[in-house]
Parts: structure tokens; sequence; C-alpha cells
């Protein structure tokens, strides 16, 4: 990325000036947007948002002071860049723990399960305190299988009892909906085979019954029992729901095919526990110095409408992101050619993740044609720069997953979040293998000094670089016309945010 130069410096090339100078009657030079944006702009940003999260709880989450006055700041450097911001209010379900959960065996031995190791709360649980008897449901021998995915898994089904599931093929909601349907009084669903840990997941809307997750090994063991009769369960949760609300910020360029968008997002708020500097501080802000230059773009560079949005409440489940996707009539949706994403882009142990948009590596969610050539295009722009790239999957983590869902095609970059470098990434991009990309993610220390500059200034400039080609051209993901997104089983994303769907 173009420094500024001071000093001396600035005086010392005077005599190759005139051989940079345009010949008569040539065009004039394409502006380089990666050039025009600079570090110290994002870093302007970024300040701003450490120092909002300091004088307003310390932290930036959605329904709070420093989210709104996030809002706000968003909307006038927007205002500056000369651009119309829209703010878009919407409301979403809120839900939290009040107290600790407590799964336990009563009968016809006693057994205490550890909360966190053994067992989670599924997010929209519903409060309550059941003993009551076990069945097993539909459980199969081996495998995944549909455990309490058909109406008729409950047939026969004691009212008043428990519901023991295995996860599998349908999503959480399902299984506990039609769970109580079936006169259940709660609901537990533990991982299937093969998977390590405790169910990290929701149930997507407030349920009336309490839903816990285990791990296969608690289950497998509870199945067991279930089967020799006998078994009484207590399931214990105490929690808090109700509606909270928040808002987008929209602003499109005035030139551009508004029948073509190219929709570059990042979500703005932090979690409860931290300000939110590198997550997701870094891409709200790397928005915000690419929107103060993209005015710069002449009619030739600027063919495609470009639409930026800042999402709200992504945190408590990509709630901005999937209502904007949600509430766009169908004419409207078919004129989004694409969406791009960025969500932490300075981890400070982090990698060069690029979305896997041609779904290469097998892992994660199938991604809609076109998603391939997103990658392609920041894999290129890195290549020439002999700035390494990995793959990140689409796996729902983040606010591409309502645009995936509806066949939209999506690209973007990320750094990592909780996971650890492996040894290879460690050689390829340096830093400490073994350990969190982002050591501070969802944290208190989540401020400026969380963030790699460096890997920050290059990643920058792939988003400048990317915007810019496709702000002139489309052909590449959707042939440079209208799509007709259409919904498919295989876009559906495993992951809402920080939790697990099915």
């Amino acid at each position: 990325m173009r420094k500024l130069l001071t000093g001396t410096l600035v005086a010392l090339p005077a005599l190759a000036l005139p051989a940079a100078l345009p010949m008569a009657g040539a065009a004039p030079a394409r502006p380089d947007l990666a050039k025009l944006v600079t570090l110290r702009e994002i870093k302007a940003h970024l300040a701003a948002f450490q120092e909002i999260a300091d004088y307003n709880g310390g932290n930036r989450a959605a329904g709070t002071a420093g989210y709104d006055v996030s809002v706000k700041y968003v909307v006038g450097q927007v205002k500056k860049a000369g651009l119309t911001p829209k703010v878009q209010k919407f409301t979403y379900p809120y839900w939290r723990e009040r107290s600790h959960a407590v799964l336990a065996r009563t009968a016809p031995s006693k057994a205490s399960y550890k909360r966190g190791e053994d067992f989670l709360t599924l997010e929209y649980s519903g409060s309550g305190d059941v003993t009551a008897p076990v069945v097993a449901v539909d459980v199969p021998a081996k495998g995944e299988g549909t455990s309490g995915c058909e109406t008729s898994d409950f047939k026969g089904f004691a009212k008043g009892s428990i519901a023991l599931m295995q996860r599998g093929k349908c999503s959480f909601a399902t299984k506990a909906a039609k769970a109580k349907a079936a006169g259940a009084r709660a609901a537990v669903i533990f991982n299937k085979p093969g998977e390590k840990g405790p169910l990290n997941g929701t149930v997507t809307r407030p349920s009336a019954i309490p839903v816990v997750g285990p791990t296969h090994a608690v289950g497998a063991e509870l199945v067991k029992a279930a089967k020799k009769g006998g078994l009484r369960l207590r399931v214990k949760t105490g929690t808090v729901q109700g509606k909270r609300s928040s808002a987008n910020v929209i602003a499109d360029t005035g030139r551009g095919r508004a029948g073509n968008v190219v929709l570059a997002g990042a979500h703005l708020d932090s979690v409860p526990a931290g300000p939110g500097i590198n997550d997701n501080g870094t891409g709200a802000a790397t928005l915000l110095a690419v929107a103060g230059k993209i005015k710069a773009l002449g009619k030739g560079d600027l063919r495609n409408r470009v639409r930026f949005v800042w999402w709200g409440a992504e945190e408590a489940g990509l709630r901005g992101s999937a209502h904007y996707v949600k509430s766009l009539p169908a004419a409207e949706r078919a004129k989004i050619a694409l969406n791009l994403n960025f969500d932490m882009l300075g981890s400070p142990n982090g990698t060069r993740g690029v979305y896997d948009g041609d779904h290469s590596t097998r892992a994660g969610t199938r991604a809609p044609a076109g998603s391939g050539a997103i990658e392609r295009m920041f894999r290129e722009y890195f290549r020439r720069r002999h700035l390494p790239v990995t793959e990140s999957t689409f796996n729902g983590r983040s606010d591409y997953g309502p645009f995936i869902q509806r066949g939209i095609p999506s690209g973007g970059i990320d750094t990592g979040a909780e996971g650890l470098k492996t040894a290879a990434e460690a050689k390829t991009f340096g830093g400490r293998a073994g350990k969190a990309y982002d050591p501070c993610y969802h944290s208190r220390c989540d401020r400026l000094k969380n963030v790699n500059l460096k890997l920050l200034d290059g990643n920058a400039d792939g988003v400048a670089h990317v915007l810019q080609h496709l702000a002139r051209t489309t052909v590449a993901v959707n042939g440079g016309a209208r799509l007709d997104p259409t919904r498919d089983a295989s876009y559906d994303p495993l992951w809402q945010g920080l939790y697990l769907l099915r």
C-alpha cells in the first residue's frame, strides 16, 4: 500500500518527473484504488472505534450505546465521502443464560455432568427445571442418522419425558420442535460420532423447553442406560429471552448500473466482552477507507453500482445481514451481482484466508456459481504481490451466510479467529504454531494493539483492488447480467455465526 512521503524525500525524484507525464493526447492513467487507500486512514478509523468503546462501557455490542455511537460515526464518515447513508433498523430475538445449567442422572444411579466440558445449553433454549424419565428417540446404532427429524420418530413417546436425540441431518430447531410437539418437557441432543466436545448449537428461535447438548460420549452412555430402562435425568436451565433492536448502515455509489450491484459488507458490532478492534473493526474500517476513495473512480471504472454495508448484530447470529436479505423483494435481490465479506483482517497470529469459492477443499458449504471467480481474483492479486494465501471455508460463521443461502455468489478474506495455527501455516505466514490466530478473540484485549498492521495493510490493498475490478466488470461472476438467485439445500451453512445449526 502506498505510504505518504515526507521531508526531503519528496523533492528527490524531480528529474524523473517529466518521464512520468502522459504523452500528448494519451488517456489519463486509471486510478488505482489500492494505492489511494492508506493504512493511516484505516488506523484512524480503528482508533475512533477504540475510543467509542472505551467511553461506552468497554464494547460496541449490538443494543448498547457503544454500537449506537459506532453507527453515528460510520454515517458521518460516509457523508464526508460524498455518499448518502441509510440506516436500516431491525429487531431480533435476544437470549442469554442467567444461571449455570445443570445436567445430571438421578436414577438408577447418580452422576453430574460438567457444564462447558460435558454439555452446553443450546442458544434460545427455554428455561425450566425438569426431572423426568428419558426416552431415546430413533438413535442409530452407528453413523449420523436422523434421530428426532421425523414426526414418526416420536411414535409411542411418553408425554412428560425427556427426549434424548443424536445430532444428525436435520436442524436442532427441528429436533427440539418435534420433541415439544410430542410432549417432551426437555430435549437432550448429543453430538454425533467423531465430533469432539459438547454441542455449541442454536435452535434459532426461542424455545419453550430446555434444550442442552452433551458430548457424544455422554450421549452414548445415556442411550445405553435409557434402553435398559429406569433412566431419569435432571435438566435445569435459566435463560432470558426477549427482543432487541439494532441497525445496518447502507450506502450506494451514485454512479454505476443499479441493476448490477456489487455489495461489500463488514459487521460493525463487537461482542459484549470487548471493543472488537480486530473483530471486526478491521473490516469495518477498511470498508470506510475504501468508501472514502471510491469517487476517484471514473465512469469507466464505476460501471456497476457499489453498495457498502456495515452490518449490525452479527455477533448475535448474523441478524443484520439475515434481515437485509430477507427483507429485499425478489426483484431487488436479483440485482445483487455478488457479495463480498470482510471479517477480521488483522489477526495478530493470522493467515491470509481467501474464501474457498470453488469448493476445492470440499470442506464447509458449497458456494453458488461465480464464487470461484471471486476467489481467483483475490488469489491472483496476492500472487502478483508475492503474498501467500490459504483457503478459508464457507461455514456460515460470518455475514456471507444469508447471501449464499439465497444463491448469491460470495467471496472475501479473513485471517483467523480462535483456531490454532498449524506448523505449515507458521512456516508460510510466520507467527507461532499451536497458538490461536487471535488470542484476544472475543475478549477484552481485542484492542488496537491486538491488530497485525502489516497483515491488515496487504489485505486492505486486496479489498480495494478486487472491488475496483468488480465495479468495472462482473462478467466472470455473473456474466455481467442480473441473477436469478435460487435456494439450494447444498448452500445451507452449518453455522449461524457462533453456533451450529445442525
